[in-house]
């Protein structure tokens, strides 16, 4: 941790992202890019959330037949759309914030509208003026009165956490305001959230190298001897070891992260306090988010014995074996096509292949896992309700998967090789973000 945070405290202040371009091959050890201090980074999300507003949501409301959207959340209860939408000032909602989208046809721009007391860094056009209307519903009802939409978008949705933001009760009061001949046209949001959450812009794919390189970066440095040392470290110690570092850095872990152990004659997964030994393969589960962009990683190691100068075959065959069922994955991908579909290809081949796979991919993006259809789940291999929507472009995904494996090394033991790796659909092809771990991490026994 300390070399890492020398290197990071002789950068100069304003550093910029490095401009890392998409790479099929993962760097090995990679350096930590510079992170960014606060006044930079909110510069760049605001940038980048304005053209999305700008560019997102006239295109979403159009390919969804929407004529008016509206949002409600509260302080400290925003839903998953609201909070992608404040600028990099508002960390919350405040007393109580509403925003309509609105859509007048014929080629005109889509207003923007907030409903509260508070502006929102001026992304969104003030429309209501309590001392003239002090009934906030009051005033909403009469907004979407005076436009007359014929389709009102709220979200609501039984399968889609991102899109059941509308609470009973602000639903109830805004219901009773609304005439009722407006309060017929109301219709669910889910396909907006949805898209609104999924869709990655240029703008974002520029940053999101950078941001998945981080990751690498720090997931290289604690598979490392300067981190675990053989017969003293323990799994836990590691784990604690990543969120002490994304402290120092100013960097917000999305979850826990994981760090288990898998040893010759011992059945599944060590963790907790249990020493980390020469011969074990090592697996780790990390991920950040960084200028509002998650990473979700898996990667694995081997723990060198004295006198090895590589892991046994059949722990590096065991890799290559889910580096061959993210290809076959991959390459299922379509626009249109369901996520329940591509698994049942994907499993189909690689099980033909004589692979013993399990397929669990996400969206990723503005939440970890992310807003769209599902591509398996590890406790469902089949078709599941989540994964019955369409595979659109510009997407971002975490290739998430494992084969198991007889080690003849290890006596046949059954081995579990997890990975997950980023990557970017553009519509025509599947491409890693910042390449993929096709090798097993190397950690000498011995200084």
């Amino acid at each position: 941790m300390a070399a890492l945070l020398a290197a990071l405290m002789a950068m100069p202040a304003t550093a910029a992202p490095s401009p890392l371009a998409m790479s099929e091959t993962e760097a090995a050890a990679p350096a930590l890019p510079p992170v960014l201090p606060a006044r930079d980074r909110a510069a760049i999300e605001n940038r980048i959330l304005a053209a999305r507003l700008d560019t997102l949501i006239p295109a979403i409301m159009r390919e969804q037949g929407i004529d008016l959207w509206l949002l409600v959340a509260r302080e400290y209860f925003e839903e998953p759309v609201v909070a992608s939408m404040l600028n990099a000032e508002n960390f919350h909602a405040r007393r109580r914030t509403i925003l309509i989208f609105h859509d007048p046809g014929e080629g005109k721009p889509v207003e923007r509208l907030t409903v509260s007391r508070y502006g929102l860094g001026g992304l969104f056009e003030p429309a209501w003026d309590p001392a003239k209307q002090p009934d906030q519903w009051q005033a909403v009802a009469e907004i979407i009165a005076t436009r007359n939409p014929a389709r009102i978008a709220i979200n609501t949705s039984d399968l889609y956490q991102f899109a059941d933001g509308m609470t009973v009760s602000q639903y109830d009061k805004f219901t009773a305001a609304l005439p009722p001949e407006l309060r017929a046209r109301l219709v669910s949001g889910e396909g907006l959230a949805i898209r609104w959450l999924e869709t990655r812009t240029a703008a974002e794919m520029e940053l999101y190298p950078t941001v998945v390189r981080t990751a690498h970066a720090i997931i290289a440095e604690a598979f490392s001897r300067r981190v675990i040392t053989p017969g003293v470290t323990t799994a836990e110690q590691v784990q604690w070891w990543y969120r002490d570092l994304l402290l120092q850095l100013g960097l917000d872990p999305w979850f826990h992260p994981s760090v288990a152990i898998q040893r010759q004659g011992a059945k599944g997964m060590l963790d907790g306090a249990e020493v980390i030994r020469p011969g074990d393969l090592l697996w780790t589960d990390f991920g950040i988010t960084y200028l509002r962009l998650s990473t979700d990683t898996q990667h694995l190691a081997y723990v060198l014995k004295p006198g090895e100068t590589d892991a046994p075959a059949g722990l590096r065959q065991g890799l290559a074996n889910s580096n061959r069922v993210q290809d076959i994955l991959t390459r299922h991908f379509a626009v249109g096509r369901s996520g329940n579909a591509v698994l049942a290809l994907a499993r189909a081949e690689a099980i033909a292949a004589g692979l013993d796979p399990s397929i669990y991919s996400h969206p990723i993006g503005l939440h970890g896992h992310g807003a769209g259809p599902a591509i398996g789940f590890w406790d469902n291999q089949n078709a599941d309700p989540r994964g019955a929507g369409a595979i659109n472009a510009n997407t971002a995904w975490s290739i998430e998967l494992t084969t198991y494996a007889a080690v003849p090394e290890w006596g046949g033991q059954r081995v579990d090789f997890r990975t997950e790796e980023n990557a970017f659909f553009d519509g025509a092809r599947v491409r890693y973000i910042d390449g993929r771990q096709t090798k097993l991490t190397l950690i000498p026994s011995a200084p």
